[in-house]
Formats: C-alpha cells, structure tokens, sequence
C-alpha cells in the first residue's frame, strides 16, 4: 500500500478507471455477440436493430480509448459486409450541421 498521498489517490484513480473500462469493454462485447447471434441467426430484421447499437458500442470503447479507433474502423467494415450477406441494405448517414442556426426568437433587434 503506497504511503504518500498522492500515490493512495493515484491507486484509487486507477481503480475507478478499471471499473469504468471494464464496463465498457463488457458493453462491447455484449453489442458484438448480439450482433454475431443475429447474424447468424440471418434475420435482417433483427441484425438491421443491432447494428447502430454495436456501432456505437465500438464508437464508445474508442472514446474511451478502450480500442484503437483503426480497430473500431475494421470491425465496422466486417460487421457492415456480414450485414450486407444477410440482405441489410446499409442506411445512410445523417447530414452533418456545420452551423447551428439560432432560433429566431432568441435573437435581438436593434431599436
């Protein structure tokens, strides 16, 4: 057990991040055997609902740097083609906003 202060929080710093990475990395794992099952399973229906949630459990272990993102990147382009063997069509992604637009109540007039 350390005996300086800084140490003894360190240790516990470090075991709260322990805790937090296992769960994600559980919630990973959870989201690509569902997705797995489903595929196997071949019922489209039930893949195409689980694919956003297995890729956005991949794009959280990535925030959370529990995976490399280039990791992250192949195992959406596996899941995406095991997907497209099963008869998903993939669906498109959303716009992005490059300016959030204020509404115009909020906004002041000059008198």
């Amino acid at each position: 057990m350390p005996i300086i202060k800084s140490a003894k929080k360190r240790v516990k710093v470090a075991r709260t991040a322990a805790a937090r990475n296992a769960k994600t990395r559980r919630g990973l794992r959870d989201a690509l055997k569902a997705y797995e099952r489903a595929v196997a399973s071949g019922k489209s229906t039930e893949v195409a609902k689980l694919q956003p949630a297995a890729f956005s459990a991949l794009d959280l272990a990535v925030k959370r740097a529990i995976i490399h993102k280039n990791r992250a990147s192949r195992y959406k382009s596996r899941l995406a083609k095991q997907a497209k063997d099963v008869g998903v069509r993939l669906t498109a992604k959303p716009k992005k906003v490059t300016k959030l637009e204020k509404p115009a109540s909020k906004q002041q007039t000059r008198k």
